[in-house]
């Protein structure tokens, strides 16, 4: 996801597009009509058409997708399910891009909803994140509705919150850090007692993902600048493209990892080893795709 959404970001122009009924345009092949089987009082039906709820569906559609536009995926355009994106550096070139999807389109009777498509926009939401010629936000809708949250009063609760702001961790610095008196009550047999540390730590939490930074997407042509850090229970990096010879830093991504207890008495280097750092081997933004 993270690859995706950074291949869109830093472009001029979007075209999002949505299939109509997705999974229902999947034929399924009559000598596997059977395996739907389901019976109702009116008898015994099968699927001629692939249908929600399969455990492979999802798999199956993502597979028939990318078959489709496998000349197109990654250079301009993007598929997540039945979520089109087409991206374009100027006018001309996106509404190029978007007339060989839409042939492509024809050409496979893949059918769209028009009602859920948006032409040539500067802007727009992916996967829960805004995109744009900036770079990657947050989207605005689900940060409101996490920075609303009551404090929790249950370790589900606390579950709950930490999934919610962990999705957009990577906007975060030190976010292992600073959920690290949350994350220590979901350990076996800790009696749950939420205190001032606990609530100090959920309130910056709420307080980071409002005041998040756009990361900028990766410029293959600049060098990247990665800083480390790792304390007795955590370690964390961000990278950043540099972007002048002032040392002007925008962070791309950030990253950050608890420690397991027998982790925690490694020293310093090879904490940091676990985070992926190792200049040598790895090229460092693949270390920041993979982290």
């Amino acid at each position: 996801m993270d690859q995706m959404l950074e291949r869109l970001a830093g472009n001029e122009y979007y075209c999002f597009l949505d299939g109509f009924f997705g999974y229902f345009q999947i034929p399924i092949d009559p000598l596997d009509q059977e395996k739907t089987t389901f019976t109702c009082p009116y008898g015994t039906f099968a699927y001629r058409r692939m249908p929600f709820g399969l455990c492979n569906a999802p798999g199956t559609f993502q597979r028939c997708m990318v078959a489709i536009f496998h000349d197109m995926i990654e250079k301009t355009m993007e598929v997540f399910m039945d979520d089109f994106s087409v991206f374009g550096d100027s006018f001309s070139s996106c509404l190029s891009h978007l007339d060989k999807m839409l042939q492509r389109c024809e050409d496979t009777n893949l059918v769209l909803n028009w009602e859920k498509c948006h032409f040539m926009v500067k802007e727009g939401i992916v996967l829960g994140h805004k995109i744009s010629k900036s770079g990657i936000e947050v989207d605005k809708a689900k940060v409101d509705v996490i920075a609303k949250l009551p404090h929790p009063t249950t370790v589900k609760g606390i579950r709950s919150f930490l999934g919610h702001a962990g999705f957009y961790r990577r906007f975060i610095q030190d976010f292992s850090k600073i959920a690290r008196p949350m994350t220590h009550l979901l350990e076996k047999e800790t009696p749950f007692i939420f205190s001032k540390e606990c609530i100090e730590a959920f309130e910056t939490l709420k307080m980071k993902l409002t005041q998040a930074p756009i990361l900028v997407a990766p410029d293959w042509d600049l060098p990247f600048e990665i800083m480390c850090d790792a304390s007795d229970f955590a370690g964390g990096l961000w990278g950043s493209p540099r972007q002048d010879k002032n040392k002007h830093f925008q962070p791309n991504t950030y990253a950050s990892k608890t420690m397991t207890e027998s982790q925690a008495h490694y020293i310093t280097r090879k904490k940091n080893y676990l985070l992926g750092v190792s200049f040598r081997e790895i090229p460092p933004y693949l270390v920041l795709s993979k982290v």
